[in-house]
């Protein structure tokens, strides 16, 4: 999943950045709120974390911004504000979520996958397709009970893909959520990951539409 980090700490944007991409997101970084209403707006993120105390603009005009522009991406507000009107200013705005530094990663973490999954329209982190089992808050997968070892980027693409279940996802649409712009991956690298999980979980899970894209099925 590719997340947009807003923070002007360049030092703690860094350190947060790789923390997520450890966790398996794929990460853009924004220094100002300029930089931020930019890329909110122009690129499919799955989440967003934004600090409101930006230079050139604060982070209440970029969440306005991009809800004005139809932005409907999960935000999640980091700040070392904690003042009640501060929060209630901007879940008003269209926030979505509300974290206080200093934070806990693994709370950061289970809180953007949370809004993800919410904004996908699943209720609970366990999604079941046939025998496939994945948990995406423990990022395990499971075939007929089974627990089945997958590589980061095979973990990434069976998400996206069952987050979207009964949806034609692009090539395009993987590579913009799975490796990001910074990424330099071949062309052929997705078909490569597809392969290789079908071989592990079943050639029925993913189905292909040949030079469109991949779909499980609802």
């Amino acid at each position: 999943m590719r997340v947009l980090v807003v923070e002007d700490e360049r030092d703690f944007a860094g350190a947060l950045g790789r923390a997520l991409e450890e966790e398996g997101f794929a990460v853009d970084l924004a220094g100002d709120g300029e930089e931020g209403i930019f890329l909110a707006t122009e690129v499919p993120y799955d989440a967003i974390v934004l600090d409101l105390m930006l230079p050139k603009r604060d982070g209440w005009s970029v969440l306005d911004s991009m809800r004005r522009a139809g932005r409907r991406t999960p935000v999640l507000v980091l700040t070392a504000r904690d003042a009640v009107d501060d929060r209630v200013r901007g879940l008003n705005l269209g926030a979505d979520d509300y974290l206080t530094k200093p934070f806990a990663l693994v709370e950061l973490v289970a809180r953007l996958r949370a809004l993800i999954r919410r904004a996908a329209g699943e209720a609970t982190p366990v999604i079941e397709v046939g025998d496939v089992r994945v948990d995406t808050a423990a990022r395990r997968v499971e075939l007929g009970g089974l627990p089945v070892e997958l590589t980061a980027r095979e973990y990434a693409i069976l998400e996206l893909l069952v987050l979207r279940r009964g949806r034609l996802v692009t090539r395009t649409e993987i590579h913009e959520h799975i490796y990001g712009d910074a990424a330099d991956v071949l062309s052929n690298t997705v078909d490569v990951h597809v392969a290789s999980l079908r071989r592990k979980l079943g050639r029925d899970v993913i189905e292909t539409r040949r030079g469109v894209g991949y779909r499980v099925d609802a």
